[in-house]
């Protein structure tokens, strides 16, 4: 039962650490779904995770942080649909815009406003997500095996986590089962035959990073007010690529990217936990190593070893309407 409860501790601190990355990368994947590629995912995650954190400090109230940190990131979206649709920039330019302003922003901003070098107060209290318990956890948890997956793995965490996961099919039904999600899909294989249709291609992409904008802005109030007790500068670090990786390696499919996601935060918590521990054979693993793996995964799967992943073809182009 050792192993099992150990194998419990490593997938529940799997659930946890994968979804801002499940909330980033279909974020993105409305985005790019639409035609617009976007590496800001982590700027406007991190611009969010800092709204978010100073907002519930200062009202000592956790949903108005959410609401900031949303708020935030759809502005941030907006901006860089402007640069993108309206303005027909270059996507990837507006992107690492929007990552540089957001990490150089959010630093100035909480020593202005906080003086504690960057972060933002401890949250606590009504000011942060608290953990959610199951019916009957814990009149189960004695149960072996049943009931330390339920009481363990299932319940106990942070309603943001839950809506994480449910998003995942409610988008798979948007995309592949509504009219908008038609929609949707075709203005990023083919603007022209969709503006033939006589629907508006500027419109309809504005609305996927809307949704786009809303997704991070849970993911960065999942980072600041659940994750952790307050905003620490940087402290997405690397999140936003790393969905955009799990993105692409799960070939731009909801529940794909679901899974790739788990299979980064797997990777990410079994780094935490086997930190100074000896390996059969190998010993003791350096910690630095440990730590490097979800990003050594993400290099060694977009060096093309998960086979081609075709992008939407409208994707990064700007559309120009033929008169």
């Amino acid at each position: 039962m050792e192993y099992f409860d150990t194998l419990i501790v490593i997938l529940q601190s799997t659930v946890r650490v994968s979804v801002p990355l499940i909330l980033a990368a279909l974020a993105g994947l409305y985005s790019e779904r639409a035609g617009i590629f976007d590496i800001g995912l982590e700027g406007k995650m991190l611009a969010a995770a800092f709204a978010g954190g100073a907002a519930a400090a200062v009202t000592a109230s956790a949903l108005i942080g959410l609401a900031a940190a949303i708020f935030v990131s759809v502005c941030l979206a907006l901006v860089h649909g402007f640069a993108s649709i309206t303005q027909r920039g270059n996507q990837i330019v507006s992107g690492v815009a929007i990552n540089f302003i957001a990490l150089g922003a959010t630093v100035i901003l909480g020593q202005a406003w906080f003086r504690q070098g960057g972060r933002t107060p401890q949250l606590s209290g009504d000011s942060r997500f608290t953990t959610v318990e199951l019916p009957y956890a814990a009149e189960i948890a004695d149960i072996p095996v049943i009931g330390s997956i339920y009481s363990n793995l299932l319940s106990g965490h942070f309603m943001l986590t839950y809506l994480a996961f449910a998003l995942v099919p409610f988008t798979w039904w948007v995309l592949y089962r509504t009219r908008f999600g038609l929609r949707l899909r075709a203005v990023g294989e083919n603007p022209g035959a969709v503006d033939t249709a006589g629907i508006s291609v500027t419109w309809l992409r504005y609305r996927a990073v809307i949704c786009c904008g809303i997704l991070c802005g849970i993911a960065g109030a999942y980072l600041s007010m659940a994750m952790t007790a307050g905003f620490v500068k940087g402290m997405t670090a690397g999140k936003g690529f790393i969905a955009l990786a799990a993105l692409i390696f799960a070939k731009w499919k909801p529940v794909n990217v679901m899974f790739a996601c788990l299979l980064f935060g797997f990777l990410d918590a079994m780094s935490i936990r086997m930190q100074g521990n000896e390996l059969p054979i190998i010993g003791v693993v350096p910690v630095q190593f440990m730590q490097a793996l979800p990003y050594l995964l993400t290099v060694i799967l977009l060096a093309g070893f998960i086979g081609k992943a075709i992008p939407p073809r409208a994707g990064g182009v700007p559309y120009v309407k033929e008169r």
